[in-house]
């Protein structure tokens, strides 16, 4: 083993264990960044460290800590205007890099005194929206509408909808319940001056959603819940200052980037395993999408692995495919500690880094943005598009539009319907699973033993993000893990097509997926179109799945009726049997 500390100008520290064969490589690709002048480069936004196609045109965060300062202003006076207004909740709208980095700092911090509470929607799973509308009093709420291009589908159709629920209960006034954040000149922007929004906020188009936290984006939620802004601002400068060392030996975010992009290109080590403290158990969400939508394209990229039971290291329970990555909030109590340690004395590679104060989360925030372009760089793809994302749009899109000249989506047949469970896959997948004449049982063991060594295993769930459901879930991920001995994530959709779906179909076809969809309890109208949001779900849910049999993914589809619970039940026990066997 190798151990090295890097500790910035403010005394927090990068720590990491490495294995001595990824130890000397991390060094020889220090030695080598450092001769090239590569952090150098980076700061001058050098195409050529990626592709060298239009990286250079996607690099405005690195800049955007120091404008947002100058402007801190702004983000002040909308924290007065919302006091003063006596909102009881905040709801923004939004999916992906419009909405993780806001329910970081909504779960981080909670409600402030004097101040609305801010809640997050990115889901368009009818039981869910439902369950937001009971939380809230329209005439209370400030609805904050956040879609960099404006055309995204789900911010536009929860606008509708609690635009209209809004409308019956303030009336006119309506507009002045709700803000935009958006790119300039976006499609949103004009619907927002159309409806007398009471403000837009613009992001800067030259800054993808993944890397648009430290922006307008993560900026004016964070402000509108009533925390300070410029302190978050101010920590996060401290960290760009660092991370503009040219010695990468003293520069956390390279450091970081490089052991996570050498550990993959030369060890197959791209299960990054992610280990968040219970303060900030949710910065595991933004991570995803950072890593996964940044890397995972043209068959390589990080797979972020996310709220994993843990167990026992000893003997072969994490593989040789894995990095795990250990974020504490210093103020924790540190229970997960011993665990990393005994994890690391198994020889797997570990990071540490530890905050001292939650507003530290500005710098975990850009040393990981700098840390997945470093690694994007050394894996050698373009760390700033998301080219897999779009496909699954594109279905969507065909979906929804013959459900509004149709009525209906277009017709499935099961390949297997049993124990109140119904099955679907594609062809390819289905020549795989084998023929007629299977029980319900043997078809998921069939489908769970195309999990080998350095795989790992996908839950898409296409169900309400709710405790109860969650917890069966993870039930079925560590059984997984106990019996194959690979790594497990979890994905709740429609949200995760905006953040790790890229990786699932354009990274390493490692992932063995099983995407599960159910009937909707109720359902909502969306206003203004033929279709639901049920509606909407399902094709979504049938747009991933034709995406990743495009690609060729191991993929089955459970379906579990309106049952949820039971049906939920019902699978994990199927799970825990064919794993057990």
């Amino acid at each position: 083993m190798s151990s090295t500390n890097v500790a910035s100008s403010q005394g927090k520290a990068l720590t990491f264990s490495l294995p001595s064969d990824l130890g000397k490589a991390v060094e020889d690709a220090q030695a080598s960044w450092d001769r090239e002048g590569k952090t150098d480069r980076l700061w001058k936004k050098d195409a050529s460290l990626w592709t060298n196609k239009d990286e250079s045109k996607w690099l405005a965060w690195m800049d955007i800590i120091g404008q947002q300062l100058s402007d801190v202003a702004t983000f002040k006076a909308l924290a007065a205007e919302i006091q003063e207004d006596a909102f009881n909740h905040v709801l923004l709208l939004g999916m992906g890099g419009s909405s993780l980095g806001p329910e970081v700092f909504s779960m981080t911090w909670g409600k402030q005194n004097g101040f609305p509470e801010l809640l997050v929607l990115d889901s368009t799973d009818p039981v869910q929206i439902a369950s937001f509308r009971k939380k809230i009093d329209p005439a209370r709420t400030l609805f904050c509408v956040s879609s960099k291009s404006g055309t995204t589908l789900e911010p536009n159709i929860y606008m509708q909808y609690f635009f209209d629920e809004a409308k019956k209960v303030v009336g006119d006034r309506v507009g002045h319940h709700f803000i935009a954040i958006t790119d300039p000149g976006s499609k949103l922007e004009g619907v927002a001056n159309q409806l007398k929004f009471r403000r837009v906020y613009h992001g800067n188009p030259q800054i993808g959603g993944r890397y648009s936290v430290l922006s307008d984006f993560g900026l004016v939620p964070h402000a509108a819940a009533g925390l300070d802004t410029e302190k978050l601002l101010k920590r996060a400068a401290q960290m760009e200052k660092v991370c503009r060392n040219e010695k990468s030996a003293e520069n956390p975010g390279v450091l970081l980037g490089l052991i996570l992009g050498t550990a993959a290109k030369q060890f197959g080590r791209d299960k990054v395993t992610l280990l968040c403290s219970k303060s900030i158990h949710d910065l595991g969400a933004w991570l995803e999408q950072l890593l996964a939508e940044s890397t995972g394209k043209e068959g390589h990229g990080l797979i972020p692995v996310d709220l994993e039971p843990l167990v026992d290291p000893r003997g072969d329970a994490y593989g040789k495919d894995r990095v795990f990555a250990y974020i504490r909030f210093a103020g924790d109590d540190d229970t997960l500690g011993p665990k990393v340690d005994a994890i690391a004395e198994t020889g797997q590679p570990v990071v540490r880094i530890v905050i001292n104060d939650l507003y530290d989360l500005g710098q975990i925030f850009f040393q990981w943005e700098i840390a997945t372009a470093v690694a994007g760089s050394v894996i050698g793809i373009d760390a700033f598009n998301q080219p897999d994302v779009e496909a699954s749009k594109v279905v969507t899109r065909e979906l929804t539009s013959e459900f509004e000249n149709s009525g209906s989506l277009p017709p499935e047949q099961p390949i297997l319907e049993g124990e109140g469970l119904q099955f679907f896959t594609d062809e390819a997948n289905a020549k795989q699973l084998g023929g007629d004449g299977r029980t319900v049982g043997a078809l998921i063991r069939q489908h769970l033993d195309r999990i080998h060594a350095d795989d790992y295993f996908g839950l898409l769930a296409y169900i309400p993000m709710f405790p109860q459901y969650q917890e069966k879930l993870q039930d079925m991920r560590k059984a997984v893990l106990d019996s194959k001995k690979v790594a497990t994530v979890l994905g709740f959709g429609p949200r995760f097509l905006h953040s790790t779906g890229q990786a699932y179909k354009g990274g390493p076809n490692s992932g063995v997926f099983l995407q599960i969809t159910c009937d909707e309890a109720e359902d909502l109208p969306v206003p203004g179109q033929k279709y639901t949001f049920g509606v909407v779900k399902a094709a979504q849910a049938r747009g991933d799945f034709q995406v990743l049999a495009d690609r060729k993914r191991r993929a089955l589809r459970v379906h579990l009726g309106k049952d949820v619970a039971s049906g939920l039940d019902h699978l994990r026990d199927l799970v825990c049997a064919a794993v057990a066997h």
